[in-house]
């Protein structure tokens, strides 16, 4: 049974398949820790911690669920505090393969590790399984690497000519046809010194590891544009993607041959209010429900003082979940869940969608500890707090976590 195809069909149903065995993997610094999922009671259980060379900053699964693949790094925000003007760009930065434990979740090393040329922000494996594509942000890039048969990482694939990488890469991801690969461009907003470097999607061809420049998507050129991560629908040809800066939700659609809508559908906002005035406020990843109905988009409020320290950003830190409508795709925001922590910066859905889990990224010094929040979510998709576990970031800051469902 493929799982990909009967979960939003039943979830469509509105039909509550068998519980999926699931482990979650959250990383603090370059420390991976392991949890057991109860769907049931929306608990946690902590098992076991892996170490890799250096701080983690994203991590994706093999199709078939036995491989994780994991990137690191020494420079950017993981190694820096909160809102900080500069960032490392750092040393040390890598890709590792590990084999996933069918029955307890458990990981080890498969294969060699292999050394990046810079900051990797962002990794996924394309949809027959065969390539990893990783992000970079400083300088903009991606770079493709074949999979071997038994799961390692192999020989980089060499790309017929310059890519149109944009400005701050923040995300890579594998159209669900395997036709196309969608880079997302964050850009950089405005300082005193300099204008804002603008943000775009570049859209590439995508064909056994050989990217191709096909498109541009920027409105208004990309001024004030700064999109950060995106999501495909299950089922209809809707794109979602979060814009950062400015705390927004936007609706594209995907045209017959692997494009973009030039503009989006449908914005929409992220936050309760909108207007509140407050240190930092930044929108964040987003993942649609299995079953096409919903939408969920963290927002992020944490900021450093004078000193480099964490405080709070005064503004909202949650999960906003959006009700999308069948025929048109539009978003309705009807819930924003208080994360009750600080800058929930990665967030999952188990596979039956039956909890959501977020990762408050930041500990707030002598206030609010980083934290893992787990949610039960309901039949329409809204969420209601079920339990909170403090996290230990002496190793490093709640970068990156997600879920897993075992073989």
């Amino acid at each position: 049974m493929n799982l990909r195809i009967i979960l939003p069909f039943l979830l469509s149903l509105g039909l509550a398949p068998a519980q999926t065995r699931s482990v979650l993997y959250a990383s603090t610094g370059p420390e991976l820790a392991r949890y057991d999922i109860n769907t049931d009671s929306g608990t946690l259980v902590k098992r076991n911690t892996i170490r890799v060379p250096a701080n983690i900053q994203y991590a994706w699964p093999h199709p078939s669920r036995r491989f994780l693949y994991v990137v690191w790094s020494d420079g950017g925000a993981a190694a820096t505090a909160p809102g900080a003007a500069v960032a490392p760009r750092g040393k040390t930065h890598g890709a590792g393969a590990f084999r996933i434990d069918p029955r307890t979740g458990a990981l080890e090393p498969a294969g060699p590790t292999i050394a990046l040329p810079s900051r990797p922000i962002h990794i996924t494996v394309d949809h027959t399984g065969t390539h990893i594509l990783i992000a970079y942000n400083d300088p903009s890039a991606v770079t493709v690497h074949r999979l071997n048969q038994d799961g390692t990482i192999g020989a980089p694939v060499s790309q017929s000519g310059p890519l149109d990488t944009g400005v701050y890469g923040h995300q890579i991801r594998v159209h669900p046809t395997n036709k196309s690969a969608i880079l997302v461009t964050r850009g950089n907003g405005p300082t005193k010194e300099k204008a804002e470097d603008r943000g775009a999607l570049k859209i590439y061809n995508y064909a056994n590891g050989a990217l191709t420049n096909k498109d541009s998507i920027a409105p208004n050129g990309g001024v004030n544009y700064q999109p950060r991560h995106l999501d495909f629908h299950p089922a209809k040809p809707w794109v979602y993607v979060s814009l950062e800066r400015q705390n927004k939700l936007e609706l594209y659609t995907m045209t017959a041959d692997g494009s973009f809508s030039p503009k989006p559908s449908f914005t929409v906002d992220s936050l309760a209010d909108p207007a509140r005035q407050v240190i930092r406020q930044i929108a964040g990843t987003l993942h649609v429900h299995p079953n096409g109905k919903v939408i969920y988009q963290a927002n992020r409020s944490a900021a450093a003082n004078p000193d480099g320290k964490a405080i709070h950003g005064g503004g909202e830190n949650s999960i906003a979940v959006y009700s999308i409508d069948s025929q048109t795709g539009r978003p309705t925001r009807i819930q924003n869940a208080d994360t009750r922590g600080a800058e929930p910066r990665t967030f999952a859905l188990d596979p039956a969608a039956r909890v959501l889990v977020a990762a408050n990224q930041t500990a707030i010094p002598n206030a609010t500890p980083a934290s893992l929040v787990v949610y039960r979510v309901r039949a329409g998709g809204r969420l209601d707090f079920a339990n909170k576990y403090d996290v230990d970031t002496t190793a490093g800051s709640l970068f990156w976590m997600g879920i897993v469902p075992l073989p």
